[in-house]
């Protein structure tokens, strides 16, 4: 089969196309042949080499949509083609936050396409069966890829982390990114009001589509003064974060009290300060998060299968042209998710 590797560290000429084995599925496994897979900022780091413990060379791609061609003897849970969905997090299923449900806190789990497995930038991916999520018959395969880690990211970010409630204020920093334009969708389905922030006016209209009530243009305006004119002074009651320390000071000035912040990435650097004074004397809390599990997938589809989530596409490019797509995420041109083809 056909895949794109990295064989050392870098820039986007690392991704070669290359032809490898096609994987044998395990016992417990399904075989998928890829229809869509996502391209995320997680692969861009493994190409950088932000997580040196990846060997190369290495396939990366942590969205996967595709159908099943062949199924390991002890596989039970799904069939040879069935369309499905993989959710991104491999788990073990025995330590404690497994049986808590907690997938993505799972003590021996890792993100399909980092170590130590091969990921969707490829024809065909071996995958355990209990992460195939069935498909509805209203989506398609770039509908499914582009609602995998991206909208139960933001998903988890809001309904589980910070449990956004009717009449509350969001801000969604970076509205634009694969999160972003989930974020705002939800947060609205949730019943909160949204400020959404973006680099452009276009990428801005575009968000006000989506349903953001306000917007700000981060390369033009404080996002803290500008959130608390929108807001009469009052600040927000969640900021959902993922840019990290280029926005991280604005984010914390941006909230209310009593007010929450959860971030699930640190695109920009890991720095932040955080006034500890403030902190406990407006009792605002800071939240991490990270991915979703299998229950997040199967929500986000059905909410998309019911017209509530809208999957949101930026651009689709054959497998041979990641390349191009991994450029293009790190100009931050894109609105949306990026999808690879690897039938093409």
């Amino acid at each position: 089969m056909r895949a794109i590797r990295f064989h050392s560290f870098g820039g986007p000429e690392t991704l070669q196309l290359d032809t490898v084995p096609v994987p044998e599925p395990g016992a417990d496994e399904v075989l998928v042949k890829i229809y869509a897979s996502g391209v995320n900022h997680l692969d861009i780091w493994l190409r950088t080499g932000a997580r040196p413990s990846i060997e190369t060379p290495h396939a990366p791609g942590s969205e996967v949509a595709g159908e099943i061609v062949q199924a390991g003897a002890a596989v039970r849970n799904v069939a040879v083609g069935q369309r499905v969905a993989i959710s991104p997090w491999a788990f073990c299923g025995v330590c404690e936050f497994c049986l808590r449900g907690e997938e993505s806190l799972c003590v021996d789990g890792h993100i399909i396409g980092t170590a130590p497995n091969q990921g969707g930038y490829a024809e065909y991916i071996a995958v355990p069966a209990s992460i195939a999520v069935s498909i509805p018959d209203s989506l398609t395969y770039d509908d499914a890829a582009a609602l995998t880690l991206a909208a139960i990211t933001s998903w988890h970010m809001l309904y589980r982390r910070t449990r956004v409630q009717p009449g509350e204020w969001v801000l969604v920093q970076a509205a634009g990114s694969g999160v972003g334009v989930y974020a705002v969708q939800i947060a609205r389905f949730l019943g909160a009001r949204v400020i959404a922030t973006a680099g452009s006016n276009e990428k801005l209209n575009r968000a006000r589509e989506l349903g953001a009530d306000a917007t700000i243009n981060y390369s033009e305006q404080d996002v803290a003064s500008a959130v608390k004119d929108i807001t009469n002074g009052r600040g927000v009651d969640v900021v959902f974060e993922h840019v990290g320390e280029a926005t991280w000071e604005q984010s914390i000035r941006s909230l209310a009290r009593n007010g929450r912040l959860v971030t699930c990435g640190a695109t920009t650097g890991r720095g932040g300060k955080v006034d500890i004074g403030l902190l406990y004397t407006r009792q605002q809390s800071l939240l991490g998060s990270m991915g979703g599990n299998r229950l997040d997938l199967q929500q986000v589809l059905s909410l998309a299968d019911r017209g509530i989530l809208n999957p949101v596409l930026d651009t689709v490019f054959p497998l041979a042209e990641a390349q191009e797509a991994h450029r293009r995420m790190a100009a931050r041109a894109q609105f949306g998710k990026m999808l690879l083809h690897p039938t093409e």
